[in-house]
């Protein structure tokens, strides 16, 4: 028996998914109204490698260590490692140059405001923007720690999470297409 489907055309797709965004966004997005500034707080999280937008607040180790054994260890494992299927956020170290690189914390990212910053905004997974600051700033100690990037003793605040040096701080570089538009070198 012949299906009575035909496939729906890829424009058709795509309309169809923005009527499902703008439907689901709510009816202020849907009719163009401007957010609120409690509602751009919320959004804007965005922390710049100098650090000068990280909130206050502080975090240690032992702190992070709690808090990733509860929202982050389901995804990373205990160790941080990450076993398949599982994301890893240590090791990797070395492995940039290779044909399948590590990019982990530890590995490839150049900033710990970086880090920071990802998991204010993207985690735990499912439940984004809901720890508190001091969490993480507590849990970036912590994968920092497990990367050997810090003490076991560190604290980590606004003052201090810039000035930590990544492993690969001198891995990325500006393209000649950022320069011309930022004017920054």
């Amino acid at each position: 028996m012949a299906s009575l489907r035909t496939p729906m055309p890829k424009l058709s797709v795509l309309s169809f998914l923005l009527l499902v965004v703008v439907c689901w966004s709510g009816p202020s997005a849907a009719a163009g109204v401007p957010m609120s500034d409690a509602e751009v707080q919320f959004w804007d999280r965005s922390v710049t490698p100098d650090g000068a937008t990280l909130p206050p607040g502080e975090g240690n180790v032992a702190d992070g260590r709690i808090v990733y054994k509860t929202a982050c260890a389901s995804c990373h494992g205990v160790t941080g490692r990450g076993e398949a299927p599982l994301v890893a956020l240590v090791g990797g170290n070395g492995t940039l140059t290779a044909a399948s690189p590590a990019k982990t914390v530890g590995s490839y990212w150049p900033y710990a405001t970086t880090l920071f910053d990802y998991i204010r905004r993207a985690m735990p997974f499912g439940q984004q923007k809901s720890l508190s600051s001091d969490e993480v700033y507590a849990v970036t100690a912590y994968v920092l720690f497990l990367n050997g990037i810090i003490e076991e003793d560190a604290l980590i605040t606004k003052a201090s999470l810039p000035g930590i040096e990544m492993p690969n701080r001198e891995g990325f570089f500006w393209s000649e297409e950022a320069i011309r538009l930022t004017g920054e070198l």
